[in-house]
């Protein structure tokens, strides 16, 4: 089940490197900054606008950490030849689990509010190597200065597979009682049929019930961005299949996530290669440069103005 975003408007992004105290917090925990990372007294640790910057598949982890309820991918740690496994969401939402044979699970759906996520999974991971013992791995208070995620992996790229459900918790389990299948039917339950494109990256399509969605994590700078979109906009060429609608974006952990409405029935098959197009649409607006026309303004300013919420 993907974590819920309570990010609700565009002041939630610091402007000009300021927020102001009634403005809600940019780490998105809902609260208004005086009471989260603007408390005084050094009460909060300051917050990382764009923590996973520089981490492989920095898109994709966005998308896994917001978007995606089951989702996981192999991690190579240097000084350990232990199975690490960076995983959506763990049983309990556990920030970390060393299981019986020793293989660590870091989970990325967690509630820290410690203002670097990547510190917390850098501490949360050390840890779990630091101990033989199986059980839950977890921050009870902000780790301070250490190793962020980016410092302790050596992979140059995510090999991601996404889940039907949340059946990989007991990968490792041989038997398990009633209670663990009914907790397991539970959780699956509650999770969005959710596809990766594999034609462009972290791109992912959802069927949430009443509606199919495409939500598609973008690694640009966000006036860069949002200039392309609205020169592809104004042209009409930000539809990605027969009946998708354009509806506008979020805010992510630094990043702009464009989201389109689709038809339900669409599936995800269809949009591969509409998305590669589109992708090479946009590098090609990315690099026009220049200003925006008067419609293309126009459009930029409608854009701009739709902010979504990830659920």
């Amino acid at each position: 089940m993907a974590k819920k975003s309570r990010t609700k408007a565009r002041d939630t992004a610091p402007v000009g490197g300021e927020v102001g105290p009634r403005q809600p917090c940019p780490c998105g925990s809902g609260k208004r900054y005086k009471a989260c990372h603007g408390a005084s007294a050094g009460a909060a640790a300051a917050f990382v606008n764009r923590p996973f910057e520089g981490l492989p598949g920095e898109c994709d982890v966005i998308a896994l950490r917001e978007l995606v309820p089951a989702a996981t991918a192999p991690l190579t740690v240097p000084g350990t030849d232990r199975e690490v496994r960076l995983c959506t969401l763990l049983p309990m939402a556990a920030p970390a689990m060393v299981r019986d044979s020793g293989a660590i699970w870091l989970g990325l759906q967690v509630a820290h509010q410690y203002g670097d996520p990547s510190r917390d999974l850098g501490a949360v991971l050390e840890a779990a190597i630091a101990t033989e013992q199986s059980g839950i791995i977890g921050l009870t208070t902000p780790p301070g200065e250490g190793a962020r995620l980016q410092d302790l992996i050596a992979n140059e790229s995510l090999d991601i597979t996404v889940h039907e459900g949340f059946g990989y918790w007991l990968d490792d389990v041989e038997d398990q009682d009633d209670s663990t299948a009914a907790a397991l039917e539970q959780a699956n339950s509650a999770a969005s049929p959710t596809s990766r494109l594999e034609s462009v990256e972290a791109a992912y399509w959802t069927n949430v019930g009443p509606k199919e969605h495409l939500r598609w994590v973008m690694p640009h700078p966000e006036d860069e961005l949002l200039d392309a979109l609205a020169r592809l906009h104004a042209a009409g060429e930000d539809s990605l299949a027969e009946g998708s609608r354009f509806v506008g974006m979020f805010r992510a952990h630094g990043l702009l996530a464009p989201v389109w409405d689709l038809p339900v029935g669409t599936g995800a098959e269809v949009l591969e290669k509409p998305a590669a197009a589109f992708a090479a649409a946009l590098a090609d607006a990315l690099a026009q440069g220049g200003d925006l026309s008067q419609q293309e303004r126009s459009a930029r300013a409608g854009l701009a103005n739709r902010q979504v919420t990830i659920r």
